[in-house]
Formats: structure tokens, sequence, C-alpha cells
């Protein structure tokens, strides 16, 4: 049975991705590895916990001597790496956290697969899931490729460059077996409710004010998770040692007019009168460094591995919508800290 290591299973990306693999691969043991920080939570994989071949175990991965003794256990044959911290409003109020966790996590989970698996490299994979922000901001023309040169503008887009320049040096230096994605924003079930689409969706259900920044004229790639999970799959699978692959769903929106037609589901999901839910748009100051366009181009990814994203936004963000008002427990417990207590009743009172 091959042992895959996860790290942030327990996140937004990471509890699709551990879904995924669990259901998909019944002779793979996955072990997820996170931190169970504000973002990670557990009743995320509730209906997989029980699985014979998933495993939880709480850790951080800026903790160096645990890391190199839970891969002296385990002898994973591969890790796919989703731990971080993600959030570009926190980046700014706290860049040093994100140095520890994105930088540092990572070349500590670098350097314990380097050490358990010097006599075979080949036969083991480093998969390091990184974002589209590492490129900086684009104007109204253009894509993003693998080959366009780094431009981060935030402290979290600056420690995740970081990061996937570590994992390329690992690779070129000491020959470690690597791959690397870049991926645009995502959307969907168990979204975390500080970002735009889990945050908007919360506020116009409780009739309280959209926080829309500048005048909304930010432009974003939107990718429906279990899309990414998709990709990531294929990728860990399939690619070639030492390559990146950039994921995005050809689907370019302004802040405002997304959030223009989410308002128009929710007042049709909540009985509203047309425009209701749009009064609740309220412009706010500007995020320091804001990037004004993201757009990736992943059409090598759709030509080497045969990968499409299977959702047209509109479908996908009225699904959205439909799981966070079929979930209001979840989203619940989430805004109000009860879903860490999750842990403590699931796993450590067994």
């Amino acid at each position: 049975m091959k042992k895959i290591l996860i790290t942030g299973g327990a996140g937004f990306i990471g509890s699709h991705v551990m879904r995924l693999f669990v259901n998909k691969y019944p002779d793979y043991m996955v072990v997820n590895l996170d931190k169970l920080t504000y973002a990670g939570n557990l009743a995320n994989l509730s209906d997989i916990e029980d699985k014979p071949n998933y495993e939880f175990i709480k850790g951080d991965i800026v903790d160096a001597p645990f890391i190199d003794q839970l891969f002296a256990e385990h002898k994973f044959d591969g890790v796919i790496h989703l731990a971080a911290e993600s959030h570009v409003d926190r980046s700014i109020s706290n860049p040093l956290e994100f140095v520890m966790t994105n930088v540092i996590g990572t070349v500590n989970l670098l350097n314990a697969a380097r050490n358990e698996w010097k006599d075979n490299f080949s036969g083991h994979r480093f998969y390091h899931v990184s974002t589209d922000e590492v490129y900086g901001s684009l104007g109204e023309t253009g894509m993003f490729t693998e080959t366009t040169a780094y431009d981060p503008h935030s402290p979290y887009s600056a420690s995740k460059a970081s990061s996937d320049h570590f994992v390329r040096a690992y690779h070129d230096t000491y020959g470690l077996n690597t791959v690397i994605s870049n991926c645009s924003n995502n959307y969907g079930s168990f979204h975390f409710p500080e970002k735009l689409i889990p945050l908007s969706i919360n506020n116009i259900k409780n009739n309280k004010p959209i926080p829309i920044y500048g005048k909304g004229e930010n432009i974003r790639d939107w990718l429906w998770v279990e899309d990414h999970a998709r990709a990531i799959d294929l990728i860990y699978h399939k690619a070639k040692p030492g390559s990146t692959y950039n994921i995005g769903g050809h689907n370019e929106w302004k802040n405002i007019d997304l959030i223009q037609l989410l308002c128009k589901i929710m007042d049709k999901k909540l009985n509203r009168a047309e425009g209701e839910s749009a009064r609740l748009i309220t412009f706010v100051k500007d995020r320091a460094g804001h990037d004004l366009r993201y757009a990736i181009d992943s059409s090598k990814l759709q030509r080497e591995l045969g990968w499409l994203p299977s959702l047209q936004f509109e479908e996908g963000l009225e699904k959205t919508v439909d799981w966070y008002l079929a979930n209001e427990e979840w989203l619940k417990n989430v805004t109000s800290g009860d879903y860490m207590n999750y842990y403590e009743e699931q796993y450590v009172k067994r």
C-alpha cells in the first residue's frame, strides 16, 4: 500500500484533495497532516474520517524535528504540500507568520523528504501546490504562463514565491523528484468565510454589508475547487519530474460583476425582490499593493495531461450558494469558532 502525505488536508482545497484521494485510491494510505489553525477544520472531512485508508495527524510543518520524525516513521511514498497561510490581508498584518509557515515549513518538508528518499528519489514525489499570485499583476491583456517572471507584491505572494524557488532548487541541486502547480482563485464548498465569495454569501444571508475593495475593478480568474483537485490528481501521477503547471478556470470576473451576479442568485434563493441584496454592496478602502488582474494560461496542462475545467462559473457559483444555504450549521460553527472543538470531540476524547 502506497502512503501519501497531504499537508493542510483539513483546509479548503486540501479537504477536497483528501476526499478525492481517499475515495479514488483505496489502495493508498492517505495521511492528513494539519496544524488546525483557524482555517483547518476536521468537520470538512467528516464523511471520510472513518475510512480505513485515512489517517489524521495534528502537527506543525514549522517544527523540523517533528517533521523529520514523521517521515522516518511513516516512510511516505509521496507528498502533496498544500499547508500554507493564504490570506493576503493577514499577511499584511503579520508577514513573519507567512515566512515561517510558507517558507521555513516548506524547507523543513523538503529536507525531510531529501533525507528519507536519498536512495531512491525517482520512486518518490514531492508536489508543491502554489498560487498565481507569485506572478504579480497583469494589465488589461495577457495571461500568466509557466515561464512568466515572478513579481510578487504582497507578503503572502512573496512567501509563496520563495517556497516555489526552494522546491525548484531542491530538484536542480539534489535531484529530488518535485512538481509545482500555480492555481487561480478557487471557490466552492468548505471555504473559510473570510474570502470574498463565502464572506459575501454569509453577509447577504444576514443582511450585513458586503465589503468591496476600491471600486471593485480588480479581476480574478475563478476555478471550481473540485476541478483543482482533479488537476492535482493528474499532475501528481503523470507530470514529469521538475515540471510546473498552471491551473486556471479561463473564467475572469471583475469583483463587482461577480458580487452583482452573486446578489442576483441570493435574491432568487432567499425569495427576495431583485436588487435587494445588491443594496448591501459597500465600497471600502483598497488593499495595500492590490494586484489589478490575474489570468492563468492552463493550455500546457490541457495539452499534456488532458485536463479541462468541468463547470461554467454561473453553474458553479449557484452550486456553491446551494451548499452554503444547505449547511448553515457548518457556517455557524466556523464563524463562531465552535468548529475548533471538533478535533477535541472527535479525536482526543475517543
